[in-house]
């Protein structure tokens, strides 16, 4: 599990892809501490496992599907993406629950400049509307960020000036592809109700889940 709150910015050093051998290299200007083989870091939002590494540079395999339903194969060499260590036991929660499985990915509509900060405007795909609250977590590039504003095809966040500096996201411009993860929370609970409700035989209504609290 990760938390959305990127610990460092890495730089793209090489992209390798042999029919589905595909390994993915990026250089670090400062190193992790205690990286080791096999331990899990979230690239851009994916979830990904270390498979070789030195001091300044880490290397990781990737397979097919994260290629086609992530941006980590559309970035550039030289292109910066967002790290972050799998959460441990006893960490803060700083952010919300992110499992580094990337729902979908979509582009971004534009920014728009709002006092010191800046909104960033996201076109909404259909496989993850029904998940998206307004205040609610999303992760973007592995980013976790409140939704601002919910329109019908689009959504907004808004981001401080301590994000615009400490992630890549400023790298992605108008059309740029992101990757998108709904609150895993969210996602359960929908289930849950999209199960209740093809149930027949079930007494649950909405009304029950309103007088449980929910």
């Amino acid at each position: 599990m990760f938390t959305g709150l990127i610990e460092k910015i890495a730089k793209i050093a090489n992209i390798e892809s042999n029919e589905g051998a595909n390994k993915l290299t990026l250089h670090l200007d400062t190193p992790f501490k205690n990286v080791v083989k096999g331990e899990s870091i979230a690239v851009n939002g994916v979830c990904l496992t270390v498979e070789e590494f030195d001091e300044v540079n880490i290397t990781f395999h990737l397979l097919n599907e994260s290629f086609s339903k992530s941006n980590l194969g559309e970035i550039p060499i030289g292109g910066k993406v967002n790290l972050e260590r799998a959460l441990a036991m006893g960490d803060r929660l700083g952010g919300h629950m992110v499992s580094g499985h990337v729902d979908t990915t979509s582009e971004v509509i534009e920014w728009n400049s709002v006092g010191d900060d800046w909104e960033l405007v996201i076109a909404t795909p259909e496989s993850i509307k029904p998940y998206l609250v307004e205040k609610g977590s999303i992760a973007i590039d592995g980013v976790s960020l409140t939704i601002a504003k919910l329109l019908p095809d689009s959504f907004a966040v808004h981001l401080i000036p301590t994000t615009l500096a400490d992630t890549a996201l400023f790298e992605r411009q108008a059309e740029s592809r992101i990757n998108l993860e709904a609150d895993i929370i969210g996602k359960y609970i929908f289930k849950q109700l999209i199960a209740y409700k093809d149930d027949s035989n079930s007494n649950i209504t909405m009304n029950t889940l309103f007088d449980a609290g929910w």
